[in-house]
């Protein structure tokens, strides 16, 4: 489903869901980053998506990676917790949902790279190597956290 992403834009629409999510950071051994090109907004992204019932985040996060890109992945840590307010979502259903993301940090323990109904393209990038690419701020500052090593970090 299309969706737009609004940051602390003055003329969002006001949010009325709030659904706990996790993201995940995986690096490989030769320190790149694994990303996604979303489907819903045509942008890089790291794997990630909403909580289910019945699972931790850390489950969420692994769930997430492996249905969004094939690689399976164990949680090692975490970036930092990302609740901007003014950072909305606005869905073509009429949902406008308000960030609330746990990133975590993660390494592949196996799987193969291929893309799903929610990723146009998967790959790994050279930390360096994502500045140009087109992404939301938000996930840009989960990337540069991580890069610049400030986690845990509480936004």
């Amino acid at each position: 489903m299309p969706r737009r992403d609004y940051e602390d834009d003055p003329h969002a629409p006001v949010a009325n869901s709030l659904v706990p999510a996790a993201s995940a950071i995986v690096v490989d051994d030769d320190g790149r980053v694994l990303l996604q090109r979303r489907t819903d907004n045509e942008m890089w992204a790291l794997p990630g998506g909403k909580m289910e019932i019945g699972e931790s985040i850390g489950d969420c996060a692994v769930r997430e990676t492996l249905e969004e890109t094939g690689i399976a992945v164990e949680i090692v840590g975490i970036v930092g917790t990302y609740t901007n307010p003014g950072h909305v979502f606005a869905y073509d259903d009429g949902e406008v949902r308000q960030e609330f993301s746990i990133c975590l940090l993660a390494q592949p323990t196996g799987g193969s790279l291929r893309t799903s109904d929610e990723s146009l393209e998967v790959a790994w990038f050279a930390p360096e190597d994502t500045d140009d690419l087109q992404m939301v701020p938000s996930i840009r500052k989960r990337i540069d956290d991580w890069r610049t090593g400030r986690g845990p970090v509480v936004r």
